[in-house]
Formats: C-alpha cells, structure tokens, sequence
C-alpha cells in the first residue's frame, strides 16, 4: 500500500456511512471566472464520495489550465479524453486511470491543440452519452471559466449544476453571468420545440418593449400570451437547479454571500437555488499543492475536510436544504 493509500485508509476522520448509490450521477463544477477553486473543489468532492464507499470518475475539461491531476497529486496520464474524442479510441473508459485513491478514477483533459469549443453538436453529444456510460455511480466534471456553448451544455447535462465562486466581486459578478447564461442556453434548447424564439430574442435586448429584463420576466410573459407555452417551458427548466458553493472565506459577511445569491436566483431567475455552503481560505491548500498531495491526504484534520463532508452530504441530499426556511 501506498503512502498516499495509507493515508487515506488510516485517517479515518472523514468516513461516513454506506448508503444507497445512485446510478451513474453526474456532478459539474462550474464558474464564469478562473482561479475560483474548480480542481480542488472537483477533487475533494470525489475523495469524499470514495471515503463513503461510492466509486467516482473525476474527468478534467478546464482546457487551457488542466491541473486536475495536481490536486490528485499524480502526474500527467498519457491517455486524455482527446483520445475518444479523435476516434484513437472507441470506449471513453479506455482512458480512464486508476488513481492511487481507492475507487477513484481519472480522465485528463485535452492534452493537444483540440479545443472544446471545436467540438460540434455530434462530437458533444457523444461524449456527454460516454459520460453517462461509465461504470463509476458517480462522475463529477471540473469545467473551465467562461461561458462558451460546449461548456454550458456539459453544465447543463450534469444532474448536479454547482456554481463555484470566491468572496471577491469579480467573482461575483462572473459566477451571476455564468447563471444567466445557463439559464439562457437552457431556454435556447427549448426554444424551437415551444416556438418561442422571437420572445426569447425579446428578453435579450434590453430595449424590449414587453418589460422583460429577466428570465423570471420571460416565463411570466410567456404564461400572460400563450398559458399552455408557459407551463410547458416552466417543466422544460424544472430541472435548472443551481447549486451554490462559496470557496476562500475569510469573514462571516464572506459566508453571507451565498444567501444573498439564493435571493437573486428567486428574483432574477424565478428558480430556488440551494446554497450548499462554504469552505475557508487555509494555507493548508497551497501547502499540500505544493508538495503535490491531496489536503485530505496531508492534513486531514483541517476544517476544510469537515466542511467539504458537510458539502458533500447536501449534495447527496439536497433535499435537506430546501426543507430549512
């Protein structure tokens, strides 16, 4: 056994019990800023599942920036999702590598010029149907910054969508464009099902003579002129479920942060986001980065651990934070 192994099967300080498994559970982690914490969040989320008894495959598509495999403390694998998606290979769990963390398995991101907003609608949806064939229960997405299309569809797909931001107002302000853009990716796969284009072209001009200054304003617009398009949009965006995660903390006005983004998704969005809490700025992150070891291998009696257990439950059951007024 490993030192990294043995570690992590004699601090035990973060095991919780079995309980059922959910079939092939999709989580991403996404954000309109980089340099939020996306890798370490992807990373300890999995290390938790894996300390439960649940098998995850954690698969890197931040391009540009791929450092999953540090936070892994691992190093670069030779095979890459840019593998499957070239046609080099047929089965995306071919590239698909054990780590040293029991039941935890990886797929690095793109290690060649191709980029993900090179990938047409058949290529996407190819890989999001491999995604959905792993073998794993659960398989979480690290995503990159930004808010191109493939990114926002990959966001979309998951069952999970967490929304990952820092105290800082650019991150903010980022993290809230990243949600308006979901929102209206989501609205645009289901706008030539509902014929609803036009209006939809509508609540993107800010100069729209409906009122429409937001998603909230769109559906109610929708329901006043045609009721029966209304609620079939309303079911159409049921499943647009924000998850809402506030990474390097310092202060409790830090931590306030995440209800006050509840309250604008209600306004804003007209959906009920669910803020699943948040996690310290600690050194004790760049110092095990640094020495290229997971902080729950290296310092595993950190407060960290114990709020990412905390996150990690109510991602299992987020049904608990919605019964909290």
């Amino acid at each position: 056994m490993s030192d990294l192994q043995h570690g992590l099967a004699a601090k035990n300080v973060f095991r919780l019990g079995q309980g059922p498994q959910l079939p092939n559970t999709i989580w991403a982690v996404g954000g309109g800023k980089g340099g939020i914490g996306k890798s370490f969040i992807s990373s300890s989320l999995a290390m938790c599942l894996t300390r439960m008894g649940k098998s995850v495959t954690l698969i890197d598509l931040d391009l540009g920036s791929a450092n999953l495999h540090t936070c892994l403390g691992i190093k670069v694998p030779n095979e890459s999702i840019s593998d499957f998606i070239s046609g080099r290979v047929n089965d995306l769990s071919a590239v698909s590598v054990p780590t040293e963390i029991p039941g935890l398995h990886f797929i690095s991101g793109f290690n060649d010029a191709l980029n993900i907003a090179d990938l047409d609608k058949a290529a996407k949806d190819r890989l999001i149907s491999a995604f959905r064939g792993l073998q794993t229960p659960y398989v979480i997405l690290d995503l990159g910054a930004g808010t191109s299309e493939n990114t926002l569809d990959f966001f979309l797909a998951a069952d999970q969508k967490i929304v990952a931001l820092t105290p800082e107002p650019t991150s903010i302000e980022n993290a809230y464009r990243f949600m308006k853009a979901s929102f209206y990716r989501r609205l645009r796969q289901a706008e030539s099902e509902l014929g609803i284009q036009s209006l939809i072209e509508a609540a993107m001009d800010t100069r729209n003579q409906h009122g429409i200054r937001s998603p909230a304003d769109l559906i109610r617009h929708i329901a006043n002129v045609n009721p029966e398009a209304g609620l079939r949009l309303q079911t159409k965006i049921s499943d647009f479920q924000i998850q809402l995660l506030v990474n390097q903390i310092r202060t409790r006005e830090d931590i306030e942060i995440g209800a006050s983004m509840k309250s604008v998704c209600r306004k804003y969005f007209g959906i009920e986001a669910d803020y699943l809490g948040y996690i310290d700025h600690d050194n004790a992150v760049w110092q095990s980065l640094r020495k290229r070891r997971p902080l729950m291998v290296e310092f595993p009696y950190s407060a960290i651990v114990g709020q990412f257990l905390r996150v990690t439950k109510n991602l299992l059951n987020p049904q608990s934070l919605r019964a909290v007024v």
